[in-house]
């Protein structure tokens, strides 16, 4: 699937919830169903800078995509995060770095957040960006 047709799938997922409290929970369901991150890669230097919980997020390249695994030690963070990695993960460097999010403004994301977790939400995406600019730069090396 692309990326526009996995923001559109979530897009549709919250779009059967009004409620928000709902929708929370569906992040959080969505989180808790993501498979734990493996220890090894929780490390200081996995952590993202800029998020008020600790998110750790690892990223493997193979064969031209990029695999992103995370893990958070907050539920509605671990779910966010499920929703990027659902999104962007087993892409290429180019299709990641190309991609707009509009998944995020379509169903409410941020404006339900709070500032500090509206932050961490950037800095999420902007780490995963930086990957997809390395792996790149790698690769064309």
């Amino acid at each position: 699937m692309t990326i526009n047709e996995l923001q559109d799938e979530i897009i549709e997922e919250f779009s059967d919830f009004s409620d928000w409290m709902d929708k929370y929970q569906l992040l959080i369901d969505l989180g808790n169903e993501q498979a734990p991150l493996d220890e090894r890669y929780k490390t200081e230097s996995n952590l993202i800078d800029g998020c008020q919980s600790r998110v750790w997020l690892q990223a493997d390249y193979e064969e031209g995509n990029i695999r992103f695994t995370a893990e958070s030690d907050a539920l509605i963070v671990k779910g966010i995060i499920a929703l990027l990695i659902r999104v962007l993960s087993g892409h290429t460097p180019d299709e990641i770095l190309a991609a707009e999010l509009y998944f995020i403004d379509r169903i409410g994301l941020k404006d339900h957040l709070s500032p500090t977790r509206s932050n961490g939400l950037l800095a999420m995406v902007k780490q995963m960006r930086m990957y997809a600019l390395a792996f790149k730069a790698k690769e064309g090396a």
